[in-house]
């Protein structure tokens, strides 16, 4: 079933999105969820371990671990895989209204998807085993090919989908409260996996250690299908193009969604931070209704960047937007430039090979949550920089030349 129906030819594809044809929302909150990234991976990076915390805090690192399980821990990278799916059908969308033809736009919708597999390898390879690139781009071509042109009928079965997980969550929140009240009190401790490639000694042995972590985590990821789905299903209902004809939709996701993740995030963020002594089974519980309620997240956050889109555009233009917020959404617009800057920020600032700022200072959790943030705002300041000359970021250059070709 076609996205939109203007006349059609058989070869024509159009460049990018233009600036003029950009919401406000998308990149409001692809920029301003850069930050929740930054966070979790320094924390990966400075413990060697997923998730990525103290295992024995003090102090302020107590409630600081608690606010990471809650809000930032399997709890981010949902709301950028909702954004993905959005993506897809509008660069779909923008294809077949300049008059391309089906096959056209699905070719750049592949040819894109494929690349972002091969950036997504080189990231691993280079700089981080927890990449999701290579995911997008396996996912892409599967919704690409599998979902994105099917009817009504077929992409209402991913909210049957979500409906499923949402008892699923429930069923697990019930069961980790029967374990919590039946168990005792216990010494279990949040469940980590050690990665190889952030211990490594030298670069030479991290780039072997990921080239063999990748393709397992890009397999462990890719149930983000339903994630990437959901978030085309809602570009097809325009809802962040038009937030307000969508405001109870957004009020209602972003009270659900939220509700949800950050409800199931509490009882294991209580144990990281040492406010609650469970036993295994217990611990175990937690866990899995962590992991399951986390992508929850995804819809919560971009529905409640879409309410914040709507309240600052309803008051100022675009162009009128309060200088931070300009900043942000430039982010936003370059938050694949961003990401890799990131991961490079982390080898250089937190590997045991080279500036080891958490072992050096003796303050893990210190470093990795003020290496976040300091890497965040020079992102935010380098993306401002070149918004205000209309200029792509590196890696978004490089992508659109490939897919596109010179235009």
């Amino acid at each position: 079933m076609p996205l939109s129906a203007p006349a059609r030819t058989e070869h024509l594809v159009r460049g990018p999105v233009r600036r003029t044809e950009r919401a406000l929302a998308p990149d409001l909150a692809r920029g301003s969820m850069l930050l929740f990234i930054a966070l979790a991976n320094a924390a990966v990076f400075t413990f060697a371990s997923q998730p990525g915390a103290e295992p024995s805090p003090h102090g302020w690192e107590r409630p600081f671990n608690l606010a990471m399980f809650v809000f930032v821990h399997a709890r981010a990278f949902p709301m950028f895989a909702v954004m993905f799916g959005y993506g897809l059908v509008q660069l779909a969308r923008r294809q077949e209204a300049a008059g391309a033809s089906p096959a056209s736009a699905r070719a750049v919708l592949l040819r894109r998807n494929g690349w972002l597999l091969a950036f997504g390898l080189a990231h691993a390879a280079l700089l981080n085993f927890g990449d999701f690139l290579g995911a997008y781009g396996i996912v892409g071509v599967l919704v690409t090919l599998l979902i994105l042109r099917r009817g009504e009928r077929v992409q209402r079965v991913v909210l049957w989908l979500w409906s499923l997980s949402a008892v699923y969550a429930a069923a697990l929140a019930a069961l980790a409260g029967y374990r919590a009240a039946q168990g005792g009190p216990g010494a279990a401790t949040v469940p980590e996996g050690a990665v190889d490639s952030l211990s490594a000694p030298a670069y030479a042995t991290s780039v072997a250690d990921r080239l063999a972590e990748w393709p397992v985590h890009t397999l462990t990821v890719l149930p983000i299908l339903v994630i990437v789905w959901l978030g085309a299903w809602a570009a097809r209902q325009r809802v962040l193009e038009e937030p307000a004809r969508h405001r109870r939709l957004l009020l209602g996701t972003a009270v659900a969604g939220l509700g949800v993740a950050f409800a199931g995030g509490v009882p294991l963020g209580l144990v990281s931070a040492g406010y609650a002594h469970v036993d295994e089974a217990t611990a175990e519980s937690f866990t899995r209704l962590y992991e399951v309620s986390g992508q929850f997240a995804g819809p919560g956050y971009v529905a409640l960047f879409g309410l914040l889109a709507l309240r600052l555009t309803r008051t100022r233009t675009a162009g009128e937007q309060p200088r931070a917020v300009r900043a942000v959404a430039a982010l936003g617009q370059r938050s694949l430039s961003g990401y890799l800057c990131q991961s490079l920020a982390w080898v250089l600032l937190l590997s045991p090979f080279a500036l080891a700022l958490g072992e050096r200072t003796g303050e893990p959790t210190l470093a990795a949550a003020l290496s976040a943030v300091l890497v965040w705002l020079a992102t935010v300041a380098g993306a401002d920089a070149l918004g205000r000359r209309s200029l792509p970021g590196p890696a978004e250059k490089l992508l659109r030349r490939l897919t596109y070709g010179r235009r």
